[in-house]
C-alpha cells in the first residue's frame, strides 16, 4: 500500500503564495517515492497579491484554493476535508504564502496566529505521531501550530538570526543549517531543510528537498 503524505500549498508564487520551485520539486520527489499524494489549501483570499516582476501589489483578490490548484493542475482538497486518518504525514512548501496565508508571521511575527485547519491538521497529525516535513519560512507554521504544546521542536529556516530568534518566541530551538542539508528531530519525527531561505538555485533547493522527502517517507 501507498504511503499517503499531504502536501499543503498556500497559493501560487513564492511573493505571495507557495514558492512553485519547491512544490514541484516536492512533488517530483513524492512521486518517484511511489507516494499517494494528497495536495490541499485553505479557502480563503490570500494576504496579497504581488506582480512577481515589479515586486508590488496589484490591488487583486485572489482565492489560495483557487491560485493553489494551478500546481496541483487542479486535482486539490479544500484542507477542511482533510483529516489526519487520511494520511501517513505532511510536507509544507515554502513562499511567502506559508507565512502570510497559512500564518500571518509575515505581518506580526512570533506574535501570529495561525489558520484554523492549518493548525487543525498539524497538530492531529503530531499527536498521531505521524511525520511531517517544512521548507523554507514554513517552519514558522509549524512552530506557531506547536506554540501550545509545550515540546521544543528542532527546526531550521538556514542562518537568519532574526527570524531563528521569532521562531524560538514560538517554542521551537533553531538550529543552523545549509541549503542542501535537513535538520531532523528524531524524537518528534519533524524535518525540515531551508530551500529558498538560502537558495540561490534549484539544484541546491532540490538537494536538501529530496533529502527531506526521503526522511518523510522512511518515518511515514
Amino acid at each position: 500500500m501507498s504511503k499517503r503524505i499531504g502536501v499543503i500549498l498556500s497559493g501560487c508564487g513564492y511573493l505571495d503564495g507557495a514558492e512553485i520551485h519547491e512544490a514541484v520539486v516536492t512533488l517530483l520527489a513524492l512521486d518517484r517515492a511511489g507516494a499517494d499524494v494528497k495536495i490541499m489549501a485553505p479557502n480563503k483570499s490570500q494576504l496579497d497579491t504581488l506582480h512577481h516582476i515589479t515586486g508590488s501589489k496589484t490591488g487583486e483578490v485572489r482565492n489560495v484554493l483557487t491560485e493553489a490548484a494551478r500546481i496541483a493542475r487542479g486535482k486539490i482538497d479544500d484542507i477542511a476535508d482533510v483529516k489526519a486518518d487520511d494520511l501517513d504525514g505532511l510536507i509544507i512548501p515554502g513562499g511567502y504564502g506559508a507565512a502570510k496565508n497559512l500564518v500571518d508571521f509575515a505581518v506580526k511575527g512570533s506574535d501570529c496566529t495561525i489558520h484554523p485547519e492549518v493548525d487543525r491538521l498539524i497538530n492531529d497529525l503530531f499527536k498521531a505521531k505521524k511525520p511531517i516535513g517544512v521548507m523554507c519560512i514554513a517552519p514558522a507554521v509549524l512552530a506557531r501550530a506547536l506554540k501550545n504544546q509545550n515540546v521544543s521542536v528542532k527546526l531550521t529556516i538556514g542562518n537568519d538570526k532574526d527570524t531563528a530568534k521569532a521562531l524560538e518566541a514560538m517554542g521551537a530551538k533553531h538550529v543552523d543549517c545549509r541549503v542542501e542539508d535537513i535538520v531532523v528531530d528524531e524524537a518528534h519525527k519533524i524535518v525540515s531543510t531551508p530551500a529558498y531561505m538560502l537558495g540561490p538555485w534549484i539544484k541546491d533547493v532540490a538537494a536538501g528537498i529530496e533529502k527531506l522527502v526521503g526522511k518523510v517517507m522512511e518515518w511515514a
